[in-house]
């Protein structure tokens, strides 16, 4: 046992225990290499490229996606604002105002259509009907009126229509 009490043996021993915590270290790192190589061979795939490589094209590739997507962006907001201006030149208010013109019993056949769009403006026909004969009026209105005198056929039409299809002081049921 002096082999191993002396400053010799001491050390040598000290030097054994320093290898094996080396080569337990050493095993452990290996391994731990050997994950990050199979993690990293799942993100960059067979290629012979590192991560440094791998982000700077993930970066181009995410720039070009941004441009194309504001592109995107820019060309659907110019092809909502065309559609919109088109919806707001559309009828919005309709309403159709069925009448006897002549006070006759003929089972109300005239009648008076208001067409409006989202601004009020739009046309209001009329079309009076009688025995011999019929006739058929076109008044342009903007903004709720007319440069022609309506009947009041005609003016019960826009306000029916602009009232969202309810003749007024009528409730939606």
């Amino acid at each position: 046992m002096e082999g191993v009490t002396s400053p010799e043996g001491i050390v040598a021993v000290a030097g054994a225990g320093v290898a094996v915590v080396s080569l337990i270290l050493g095993v452990v790192l290996a391994i731990k290499l050997g994950k990050l190589r199979a993690d990293q061979k799942a993100v960059l795939g067979d290629a012979d490229r590192d991560l440094v490589e791998h982000a700077a094209r993930i970066e181009t590739a995410f720039i070009e996606l941004r441009d194309w997507v504001e592109e995107a962006s820019g060309e659907i907001d110019s092809r909502m604002a065309a559609a919109e201006r088109r919806i707001d030149g559309s009828f919005a208010h309709v309403s159709v105002v069925r009448y006897d013109a002549y006070g006759e019993m003929s089972g109300r056949q005239s009648s008076s259509i208001a067409l409006l769009d989202t601004r009020r403006s739009g046309v209001v026909m009329s079309s009076i009907l009688h025995r011999d004969n019929a006739r058929v009026y076109v008044k342009r209105v903007i903004d709720g009126s007319s440069e022609h005198e309506l009947s009041p056929e005609e003016n019960e039409a826009i306000e029916t229509a602009l009232a969202g299809g309810r003749r007024p002081g009528e409730v939606a049921s």
